[in-house]
C-alpha cells in the first residue's frame, strides 16, 4: 500500500521509507512488493507518491534494495501510471485510452505518440529498478490504473489497434512486457498485477494465459475497474471473490500466482498454500500493522490483527494506525 505521508512531493524515498521496508525485510516475508512508484510525474496517483521517472531516483532506492538482500528477501518494485486517476493537483488534464468524463473525472484520449512515450517510460523505470538492485518489477495492471484502463471496454473506446477486441485492448500491456523482457535479462523478475475480473473472469483467464506466453514470470491477481463483472464464488469457498479469481487463474497457468485481499490470519494463508490454491499469499494490511507477521506465525504466535478501520489510516498517516499502536 502506498504510504503517502512518507514521501515528499519530489517523489524521493526518505528515511521513513527506508525504515518502513527495513522492518519488512527483517520480519520474515519471503517476497516484498514495494508500493507503486510512478513512471511519469504527471502519472502519479498523489502528489506525494514515490517516483521512478528519472535516473535521479536510483540512489535513494539502493538502501531499500540492500536491506532486502541482506535479509535474503526477494524484492520487487511496483511500477505504475495512474492514467485518468491522476488528481488535479498532479496534472490539470490526465491522459487515458479514450476521452473520459464521468463522476467529476475528466481525461483526454492519448495520441499514438503518447502511447509510445508512456511505454518507454515503463521500460526506463524497469531498468532503473534493476540498477537500484532489486530482484524485479511488478507492472501495475489492476485497480483501474492506466494499463487496466486499456484492458477494459469501460474506459477503452478506441477504434485503432489499441482498442476494440480483447487482443487489441491487451496490446498496450503486452508491448510493455515485450520491451522490458528484451532489455532486463533472464535473472530479473517481471511480475504483473492484474484484475482477475478485468473485464470478466473469463477474459481475465485469457489475459493471464497471454501474459504467461509473453514471458511474465509472476501474476498477482487483484481487482479491476469498478463496474466490471464480479464473479460469485461457490458457497463453500472460504474467501472473497478476488481471491476466487486468483485461484481460478492459478488452474489455467503454470507460472506462480499470488492471491490477495482479506487474508488476515496465518490459518487463512496456510489453507491456501496447503491446498495448492495459489503459490503465494499477499498479506498487505497484516504486515502494515505488524511487520513481524511472518516471524510470529512461524513461532505459533498471533500477529497483531488489522482492526479494519473504515478508512485505512495507512493511506495517509500510518503512524496513527491503531493496530500498530497495539503491537
Amino acid at each position: 500500500m502506498v504510504c503517502f505521508d512518507f514521501t515528499g512531493e519530489d517523489g524521493f524515498a526518505t528515511e521513513d521509507n527506508i525504515n518502513h521496508y527495513k522492518a519488512f525485510a527483517e520480519g520474515g516475508a519471503g517476497v516484498v512488493v514495494l508500493e507503486a512508484q510512478a513512471v511519469e510525474r504527471d502519472g502519479r496517483l498523489s502528489s506525494d507518491q514515490m517516483g521512478i521517472w528519472s535516473d535521479e531516483f536510483i540512489e535513494c532506492l539502493k538502501p531499500i534494495a540492500e536491506n532486502f538482500h541482506n535479509n535474503d528477501v526477494i524484492s520487487l518494485v511496483q511500477i505504475h501510471h495512474a492514467g485518468l486517476k491522476s488528481p488535479k493537483n498532479v496534472v490539470d488534464l490526465p491522459i487515458a485510452p479514450s476521452d473520459y468524463d464521468k463522476d467529476g473525472i475528466v481525461a483526454r484520449e492519448m495520441t499514438m505518440d503518447e502511447i509510445k512515450r508512456v511505454q518507454q517510460s515503463f521500460l526506463k523505470a524497469a531498468l532503473r529498478v534493476k540498477k537500484a538492485g532489486f530482484h524485479g518489477i511488478e507492472l501495475h495492471g489492476a485497480h483501474g490504473y492506466l494499463i487496466d484502463q486499456f484492458m477494459s471496454p469501460i474506459t477503452n473506446k478506441r477504434n485503432d489497434e489499441y482498442g476494440g477486441t480483447i487482443e487489441n485492448r491487451m496490446r498496450f500491456a503486452l508491448e510493455i512486457v515485450e520491451m522490458i523482457k528484451a532489455e532486463v535479462g533472464e535473472d530479473f523478475i517481471l511480475g504483473y498485477r492484474m484484475g482477475g475480473n478485468a473485464p470478466t473472469l473469463t477474459e481475465g483467464i485469457e489475459i493471464a494465459k497471454t501474459l504467461e506466453s509473453k514471458g511474465v514470470d509472476l501474476l498477482h491477481v487483484s481487482a479491476g475497474i469498478t463496474g466490471e463483472n464480479i464473479p460469485e464464488p461457490p458457497k463453500d469457498f472460504p474467501y472473497n471473490w478476488i481471491v476466487y479469481c486468483g485461484t481460478e487463474i492459478k488452474k489455467e497457468v503454470k507460472i506462480p500466482v499470488i492471491v490477495v485481499n482479506g487474508i488476515r490470519t496465518p490459518e487463512q494463508a496456510d489453507y491456501i498454500i496447503e491446498n495448492k490454491l495459489a503459490d503465494f499469499v499477499a498479506v498487505g494490511r497484516g504486515h502494515l500493522v505488524d511487520p513481524n507477521w511472518v516471524r510470529k506465525a512461524e513461532s505459533s504466535m498471533t500477529p497483531s490483527p488489522c482492526l479494519k478501520c473504515p478508512k485505512c489510516l495507512w493511506f495517509k498517516n500510518g503512524r496513527h494506525c491503531p493496530g500498530r499502536k497495539a503491537v
